[in-house]
């Protein structure tokens, strides 16, 4: 059994001014993407890039916080705990679907490949890109 500290270290959420980062990043990030056809060439390439690192930052900060709960879930059984409670009928469905659904959605898997795509498409732009001032 894990002493209290360290189950309360891994359920901390991280604090509200990186939350708050993170989230602000997806909402630049979307926006930069969605006023591109407005723009000209210069414009288009510096947004594009500030489009895709806040998706780089935003899906893999989710990625991350889905990981997270769907690991919580497993490592102390929590669907069992949750059906061995004598709590309310209704919570306990709430509760039980909440619990059940972090460890069966697909948002994970979401995140990780935006993630994943978003960084993979930013090296290759930023090599091209490099490649092009030296050559």
């Amino acid at each position: 059994m894990e002493p209290q500290g360290i189950i309360l270290k891994k359920i901390e959420p991280r604090s509200k001014s990186l939350r708050l980062f993170f989230f602000l990043s997806g909402i630049v990030a979307t926006i930069a993407y969605r006023i591109i056809f407005l723009l000209d060439p210069f414009w288009t390439k510096i947004v594009w890039y500030v489009g895709t690192v806040g998706f780089t930052l935003y899906f893999g900060h989710r990625t991350s916080v889905e990981r997270k709960r769907a690991k919580l879930v497993r490592d102390y059984d929590l669907v069992n705990v949750i059906e061995k409670s004598d709590i309310d009928k209704d919570k306990k469905s709430a509760l039980s679907y909440l619990i059940k659904t972090s460890l069966t959605s697909k948002a994970r898997f979401n995140s990780a490949f935006i993630f994943f795509a978003s960084l993979l498409v930013l090296v290759i732009s930023l090599a091209i890109d490099i490649y092009r001032l030296i050559f």
